[in-house]
């Protein structure tokens, strides 16, 4: 176990909570207020029963950080199971359950490369990639000299998500969106 201040906790972090049970970090924000003491607010999950919980801290406050190994893996197929990863380096295979991969889900691409925290021999958190490549299937049609660079439209992804792009995105358009807050970055290059 590692000591860290609670303001440099981050999303996927597995800490020991003053229960003594681990729980994995599923947000983490800092408020600075006026006037008073900083605070930061960690939503985690408890590893052993999937129960979630809240809980502030003075940002300065230490606490418990569990030790996980990060190893990569590729994205495979969902099943009634779970979600299969292989490892890249010794080809084994893990089944992650939906609870832990939650609403990242839907970014899960055959051949993804991802990195799941294990820890003793279970995964725990998964990271994908900051970026990924997705085709519009619906939206509102191109209108003709709209080029304000601020209005944006709803438009459909073929992973289901739905995505605020600019005026200029067609159906059938491959578009670069970021994982961690679903939002348009550019028209893809490929």
């Amino acid at each position: 176990m590692v000591r860290i201040i609670a303001s440099n906790v981050r999303k996927g972090n597995i800490i020991e909570h003053e229960d003594g049970n681990l729980y994995v970090v599923l947000s983490a924000e800092s408020f600075f207020p006026g006037k008073g003491t900083p605070t930061t607010q960690i939503d985690m999950r408890r590893l052993s029963d999937g129960n979630k919980t809240s809980v502030r801290y003075k940002t300065t406050e230490q606490v418990e950080r569990a030790h996980v190994e990060d190893m990569n893996f590729s994205y495979l197929y969902a099943d009634g199971d779970g979600f299969t990863f292989m490892n890249d380096d010794n080809y084994e295979q893990v089944i992650v359950p939906q609870d832990v991969i939650g609403e990242q889900s839907a970014y899960l691409q055959e051949g993804m490369k991802c990195i799941l925290s294990i820890f003793n021999g279970v995964a725990v958190a998964i990271q994908l990639p900051a970026r990924v490549t997705l085709e519009v299937i619906e939206t509102e049609p191109v209108v003709k000299g709209q080029t304000a660079s601020s209005s944006y439209k709803p438009a459909k992804m073929d992973n289901g998500l739905r995505v605020m792009v600019p005026p200029h995105i067609g159906v059938g358009t491959r578009i670069v969106v970021l994982t961690e807050d679903n939002t348009y970055v550019e028209r893809a290059k490929d």
